[in-house]
């Protein structure tokens, strides 16, 4: 009886490792980004990418995919096999606003994925260049009352993040405001500062190099709180806005239907990584937080972040055409 129970117990010391490796990707693992390299997403991604390919003794490598507010990027992964080697950057142009924006996408954003873990949350800055008048949000809500739709707001392009953050702002604060598009941050910034166009709610990853440069003034926050990188600029809910949330907000999905246990082991990973303290720096860096927790977490936080966009696009008319 001893002796069985002595090799019975071996067997299942040798065997437990050899399951928890099966629930590894079975080979190389890229992660998609539907932007370009260098903004936030690629970052982000890199930063954990890096982290996971030592942890699991794998290459991981970032692959851009950018196009169509990331909507190319998260058809493509939809579409590869549920293994684990091809995972998806999500974020909230991809998974929350383009559901709503766009009938015939050719993906469902819920359905057709497996939420692994929330990578970030940011909150977008409403920014303005130095010799704008009004700098405070009732300034501005009062200068868009006497200039109705003649007053322009710049974002990277219609139904980005920067796009719906202004729609909400004119529902709640009841105003007409122009919305100019941008083919990304980058002209629309150069504009801004120039002049051509008076204000943006832009993601902070992109805004804050030309705050810090002095270029442009952050005049309010777009989360119910404060973000730790910028503890004393007011939020929009403190302004006279009580509840409003607008973020751009990242995370790891693979495609739908993988195996319960291959996307539990890469959930708990991932929230290995994003609580090393070189990461959480990283994180802190680019205004992300709020990050990690549970795949059921994430999942009920994008289907919280669809219905509330959906509910914006349709109050607003919002349509694919801007």
């Amino acid at each position: 009886m001893k002796r069985r129970t002595f090799i019975a117990a071996t067997a299942a010391t040798l065997v437990s490792p050899l399951l928890r490796a099966q629930t590894l990707p079975s080979g190389p693992v890229r992660i998609i980004v539907g932007f370009p390299p260098g903004g936030g997403t690629d970052v982000l991604a890199r930063v954990v990418g890096q982290k996971l390919a030592a942890m699991w003794n794998t290459s991981v490598v970032v692959e851009n995919k950018p196009g169509a507010a990331g909507t190319i990027a998260a058809d493509y992964v939809a579409k590869q096999p549920a293994d684990g080697t091809t995972l998806l950057m999500a974020h909230v142009n991809s998974h929350a606003i383009s559901p709503g924006l766009m009938p015939k996408l050719g993906y469902n954003a819920e359905k057709d994925f497996t939420p692994l873990t929330l990578v970030g949350v940011t909150p977008n800055l409403l920014i303005c260049s130095p010799t704008q008048p009004a700098k405070t949000v009732k300034a501005i809500v009062e200068l868009c009352k006497k200039n109705p739709g003649k007053i322009g707001f710049g974002s990277a392009g219609v139904g980005s993040s920067q796009h719906l953050t202004l729609e909400m702002f004119k529902l709640r604060a009841g105003v007409d405001a122009l919305h100019v598009p941008y083919k990304g941050s980058g002209p629309m910034l150069t504009d801004l500062i120039g002049n051509q166009i008076e204000y943006s709610f832009d993601t902070m990853t992109a805004a804050t190099p030309h705050v810090k440069g002095g270029k442009v003034i952050a005049l309010a926050q777009t989360r119910t709180k404060r973000s730790k990188a910028y503890p004393d600029l007011p939020t929009m809910a403190e302004q006279g806005f009580p509840g409003f949330e607008a973020s751009t907000w990242y995370g790891l999905v693979g495609p739908g239907k993988m195996p319960a246990a291959l996307a539990q082991r890469m959930n708990e990973d991932i929230n290995k990584v994003l609580a090393m303290p070189d990461v959480m720096a990283r994180m802190d860096q680019y205004g992300a937080e709020d990050g990690g927790g549970s795949r059921e977490k994430f999942a009920e936080f994008i289907h919280t972040e669809r219905l509330t966009w959906a509910k914006v696009i349709k109050d607003a008319n919002v349509t694919p055409e801007g």
